[in-house]
Parts: C-alpha cells; structure tokens; sequence
C-alpha cells in the first residue's frame, strides 16, 4: 500500500512544582532522602488527618498558567481520583478534574516552517504519589513514600503536534518557561518533568485513529524514540488489517522498544468526585495581577533586549538564554561594570568546558557574579595572567573560594618588578644562544620560544607582554 500517513500526538506533562513542602501538609519535598523519612499522618492518609492547601502550590501553578496564555478559573476545586496503586497511601489521588485551575492557552513553536501555536487544553493542580522500588530478583517491591503528596502539576495539551521536532521544540519551550519562573528545575532524569506521549496514526485528512499513551519518557531522546517506534508499530498494525489497541505502553530505552502495561482507562473508570475535606478555591482578579506583576523576563524579551542594549552576536546570546542560570550569571557580573563580550565569553569558554569535563549540573552552578568580575578584571590590570586567571576561575566554581585570597595564597600574582625580569631574560638569552641567533638573523618568531622560557623560569607569574618588550630590548 502507499498510502500517506500522519501522527497526531499530545501531551500529558506532569511537573513537580519546587516548594520546600508538600502540597497539602508540611513534609520536605527534598529530593534524595533516605526511604519514608519525609512523611507524617496526613501525607500518609492516616485516620483523622484533613489535608489543607499549601498556599505557594496555588501561586505557582497560575503563574506557569499565566506565563503558558492560560486563562486563570476564579472559581475550581479538588476532586478524588480512585483508583488503587500500592505507592498512594488513600487509595485515591487528589487531583483537579471538573474545574482545573487553568485552561485554554498556548504557546508557539517554530521549528523552521513558522509559528505553529500548540494549545494547551488545562493545567490542573494534584498530588504525587509514592515510588515503587522493584528488587533485582523479582520477588519483592519495596515502597517509598517520601514522593507522596510532593506537589504537582499537570500540563494536558490538544493533539496539535505532528512530529518529534514539534514535540521537541514544545518541551523544550515549556520547560526553560517554567525552569525561568523557578517553578520547577524540570530535570527529566529525577522525575520533576515527567512527559506522557498520546499519539495516534492516521491518513492524511482522515478522521482521527486509536490513540496510545506512552510512558517512562525521561529524556528528550527517549521522548523521539518512543514516538518514531510507536508510529511504525501503529502503521505496520493497520496495514496488516489489525486494529489499534487503546491502551498504556511503558517504554525501555535501552531495549528500543515499548510493551503493554494495561488498557487505557477513562474518567468513568476512576469515579471522580469532589473532595469534601478540601474547600473550593477563590482566586480574585486582584491576586491574579499580582501574580502576573511579579513574573519575570522569559528568554524572548531577553533575547531582544541583548541584542539592542548589549550588542552581543546572537549565538553568545543563544547560548546564555538557554539556561536561566547562565542568563543570571551574565546579569550579576555586567552589574560590576564588565564589558558584556567579556562576561559572555567567560561563560562560553570556561565554564562550559568546566561542565563538561566535571560532569556538573549547569542548573546548580554556584557561580558569583561579583568573584567572576574581579577575575575579569584582574586580567585587565594584569595582576594575572588569561592562563593563571582560568585555573583561579576553577577554583573558584568548584571550591566556592574568593579568587582575591586564593592569588595572594598562592602566590600567583604577576611579577612587575622589571629588575627581576631583566634578570631572569638575560639568563634566558645567554643559555640559549640558537633561538638568540635565530631570531638576529631575520626569524622573528623564534623571540616566541625566548618568551616561554621566560615564562616558565617566572613560574608563569610574569607579563608576556612584558617580557616580549624586554627580551625585545636586550636583543636590539
């Protein structure tokens, strides 16, 4: 058959918003603790516990709905979600159905065709659950509950995407949104962005086929893979006659394939109804503005206000707005009056070798804009040189240190006392009379291998230009 197909894909992302405490109770939401450490009564479900509204959920959850064109329902509520799963303590999720918190907005893509608009159906607000730890032999699951009522939300988008770049471009999109209002660090592997893919084939212009959800996406790439497998599994089905099954799929990455977990259930299935131990919600326009007021400037109005006040090329520029850590690194250092072309190559050059050779989280680099700008500028003044100003600059983004002490400790400052240098010069010409004859003779770049010996004789404390200007003098 040549017949032409499309996928129709959307999205369920369930993001876990970044407050220090659960969302109906005041257990840490600190990932990494030991197993069941971070639980008491309520996130527990215990008899007699009433769960009660962590105000901060509510400020995040409208301000992702804000900064995504939602618009904000002055009026929802929570409703329970029953179903039974050994890693949620009630036996029902509390999660927002009928009226969600956000509904109808939008964000635009392009990956090279223009501005496409993805529409994002709802974003409600919900609990987490628990994580289930299966055993390496298969006989045993263990349970942590710490995850328990971590606070969530998710993300629903309309079937508007059609491809994996449009996916990606999406994602990537929402994520650095959310990651620039501090509502959540989004990090795929630790599950604080977790991505369902809804995806169904269909011929061209044809009404709309079974639909798939696909889960245990935790990277980008996996999230590709996962939608050019299921695609040439749905086809090769419909092409050898066989009907698509709606239902869950789990995907492993490492095997390149998914397999069934169970039929998809809809809302019927889960008997959803009103919490009754959680009142409704009231949002005024008043704390909606406020909200909206205090929202800060996402990458786009950077992008365009680094290219009018700064001057900066667009990839530098590319490159700093493509995390919000680089972009309030590049922020607090021009502060002390750096040139931005120098701050921005400081964050280019260095401190990305840095992560990649150290293997660190670009998102929680400590990096003061302030001990960045003293290194700056010491090379400037040459107190140091660009060679010893990148092993201080090391120093001083893994080891936390002042880089003024850390030059003084060790001794590093350049030498300008110009008696020592003639000194250490003339010694250098006298012990290498080739180079010396060389360089009288016409080849000029021979003075090159003067310098470096120079150079290492000072223990790299000295000024090349300096040092050129006086071997310069001594040779004439």
């Amino acid at each position: 058959m040549n017949k032409l197909y499309e996928k129709v894909i959307g999205l369920e992302i369930h993001v876990e918003l970044a407050t220090k405490t659960k969302i109906f109770c005041g257990c840490s939401t600190a990932f990494g603790g030991k197993p069941n450490t971070q639980i008491c009564p309520v996130c527990m479900a215990m008899p007699g516990t009433l769960p009660v509204l962590n105000r901060e959920v509510l400020n995040k959850a409208i301000a992702v709905g804000l900064a995504t064109n939602c618009e904000i329902n002055l009026n929802s509520y929570f409703d329970r979600k029953n179903y039974f799963y050994p890693d949620n303590p009630q036996n029902y999720q509390i999660s927002q159905l009928y009226e969600p918190i956000c509904k109808n907005g939008y964000i635009t893509i392009d990956v090279g065709q223009g501005e496409k608009i993805i529409r994002i159906h709802e974003i409600h607000m919900e609990e987490d659950a628990g994580k289930l730890l299966h055993q390496s032999e298969g006989r045993e699951t263990l349970v942590d509950y710490n995850r328990a009522g971590v606070p969530l939300i998710e993300i629903v988008t309309s079937p508007d995407m059609r491809t994996a770049e449009e996916v990606n471009a999406f994602l990537q999109k929402l994520r650095l949104i959310i990651q620039y209002l501090g509502a959540s660090d989004c990090k795929l592997n630790e599950g604080s962005m977790r991505v369902d893919v809804n995806l169904s084939v269909r011929e061209v212009g044809k009404e709309l086929g079974t639909r798939t959800e696909m889960k245990n996406l935790n990277s980008f790439r996996a999230i590709g893979h996962a939608i050019e497998h299921e695609e040439k599994r749905q086809i090769e089905l419909i092409e050898n006659g066989k009907e698509v099954e709606l239902e869950t799929r789990r995907w492993d990455e490492e095997k390149g394939n998914s397999y069934s977990m169970r039929s998809k259930e809809d809302s019927r299935d889960y008997r959803y109804y009103h919490d009754p131990d959680l009142p409704p919600i009231r949002v005024d326009e008043g704390m909606i503005e406020a909200i909206r007021a205090s929202l800060p400037e996402f990458r786009e109005d950077k992008i365009r206000r680094y290219k009018e006040d700064y001057k900066l090329p667009d990839y530098d520029i590319d490159i700093i707005t493509s995390n919000k850590k680089f972009a309030d690194i590049f922020e607090d250092t021009i502060s002390y009056n750096v040139p931005p072309k120098k701050v921005s190559n400081w964050i280019m050059g260095e401190t990305m070798r840095l992560i990649r050779e150290r293997n660190l989280d670009e998102n929680n680099i400590l990096l003061d804009g302030k001990k960045l700008a003293y290194i700056i500028n010491a090379v400037d003044d040459g107190i140091i040189n660009s060679n010893t100003a990148k092993l201080v600059f090391e120093e001083v983004l893994i080891n936390q240190i002042e880089p003024k002490t850390y030059i003084e400790a060790n001794n590093i400052a350049q030498v300008f006392d110009r008696d020592t240098l003639l000194s250490v010069a003339k010694e250098v010409i006298s012990t290498n009379e080739k180079s010396v004859t060389d360089y009288k003779s016409g080849k000029t770049k021979a003075i090159g291998f003067l310098v470096g010996q120079t150079m290492k004789k000072m223990q790299g404390k000295a000024s090349p230009v300096e040092v050129t200007k006086i071997l310069e003098e001594l040779l004439q």
